[in-house]
């Protein structure tokens, strides 16, 4: 899918690059035939005040052909001086009298029979002969008209347009070879999300497979001795019981963390209690932490509120509190601290003692379905959810959630909320 989608991505990229680049040079063309165009009506206007004493040389300003030439119209007379035009001088019957070739066009007596006929009105071009004309009537009565060979404009015109191709070429050949480097960054994140997707299914379903097993046994069991009654099977059906409700719980799991990637948990909008919450929330965890000979301390602060939801908030407390207790070790301690935060809202700690995470496990412990220990995990029940669940809550309430692990120190859960 990724191969794919980064196809998709390159082929995106340079739909839109050539589709920018054919709109710039296609503006271009039509830019330099329009000045190509008006270079060969200069041309023809010059070519109307040739003359056999007349000047071979002119002024171009802004306002037209002038009459005083400068130095810095050399460039401009050397354009014109290169547009290949004649001037036909016609008769009181319309018919050619004179023929001006300025120096540089041969042009015989029939091409110019047949300009002189097709060239009606003022301006306008003539397609079977490939010449532009331009006619002027003197206050004299004298009519003369210009004409201008098109080949010129064209073959400048497809010389741009070659060098337009080839300049196309090379920068989409550029652009091709950014775009690959470019979707490789581009779609980082979306790889390692499809990773993470792909792992989280292959995981769901190996920790569904275990329970379904069970139930699929037990039940294959009852059905093997169909004339006991309930109370004689009834270690089967507690069995069933039991899986069935962890495989609730694995699916309500699941479903709090799809629908806060979906977006779909309402934003915290209650006023919380915070210190409250947590004191409620410590009281199961006493006889839970006396039974595992866990010594439980704590030092909250009263009077902390936050911004929340209380369901999630008190969840993530016990997810913290039932984490640190359970890995807290014989004869550990667990020690839950609630302070002000330094910028406001509150700050809640959860160190327990215990065998020090290895660092190499720290960044990955909000993973789903991840666990440092394999083995101490599965024999406590857990699913590797609870921690990347109580990160979730942390995000949906703008704050942040850090943990720390040492040999010396223990293992510290750090949560920062905002007011």
């Amino acid at each position: 899918m990724i191969r794919k989608l980064r196809r998709k991505f390159v082929l995106t990229n340079m739909l839109l690059v050539s589709l920018v680049l054919l709109v710039v040079f296609g503006a271009l063309v039509v830019s330099n035939y329009q000045r190509l165009a008006d270079q060969s009506r200069t041309a023809m206007r010059a070519a109307l005040l040739w003359s056999d004493e007349g000047p071979d040389r002119f002024e171009f300003g802004a306002s037209g052909l002038l009459d005083a030439p400068e130095e810095g119209d050399e460039k401009m007379a050397s354009r014109i001086s290169m547009v290949p035009v004649f001037t036909v001088t016609l008769d009181e019957n319309g018919k050619p009298a004179e023929v001006m070739g300025g120096g540089n066009v041969s042009v015989s007596d029939e091409t110019v029979e047949q300009a002189v006929a097709q060239a009606q009105g003022e301006e306008g071009v003539i397609p079977e002969l490939d010449l532009r004309y331009l006619r002027e009537t003197t206050p004299d009565g004298e009519t003369r008209i210009a004409f201008a060979d098109r080949g010129w404009e064209r073959s400048t015109l497809w010389s741009m347009v070659g060098s337009f191709l080839l300049v196309g070429a090379l920068a989409l050949g550029a652009f091709f070879v950014i775009s690959l480097l470019l979707s490789s960054l581009a779609l980082r994140p979306a790889e390692r999300a499809w990773e993470q997707q792909r792992r989280f299914v292959a995981d769901a379903s190996h920790e569904l497979k275990t329970p379904l097993t069970v139930i699929l046994t037990n039940t294959g069991i009852l059905l093997s001795h169909p004339e006991d009654t309930v109370a004689e099977q009834r270690k089967w059906v507690e069995y069933i019981r039991d899986e069935a409700q962890r495989m609730r719980e694995l699916v309500e799991d699941l479903l709090f963390l799809a629908r806060h990637d979906a977006g779909r948990e309402p934003p915290p909008d209650q006023t919380v209690d915070l210190s409250e919450l947590l004191w409620s929330a410590l009281l199961p965890f006493e006889p839970v932490a006396f039974e595992q000979g866990v010594e439980l301390e704590s030092g909250i602060q009263g009077g902390l509120t936050v911004r929340g939801r209380e369901d999630q908030l008190r969840r993530l407390a016990a997810i913290l509190l039932d984490n640190a207790v359970k890995y807290a070790g014989a004869q550990g301690k667990v020690r839950v601290a609630l302070t002000r935060g330094e910028k406001g809202g509150a700050c809640l700690t959860v160190r327990n003692t215990g065998p020090a995470i290895p660092p190499e496990h720290l960044e990955h412990l909000f993973e789903r379905f991840y666990r440092a220990d394999d083995s101490r995990a599965r024999s406590s029940g857990g699913y590797g959810l609870g921690l990347a669940i109580a990160k979730s809550i942390v995000d949906s309430h703008r704050g942040t959630i850090t943990v720390q692990s040492g040999a010396e120190e223990g293992t510290l859960f750090t949560v920062r909320l905002p007011g």
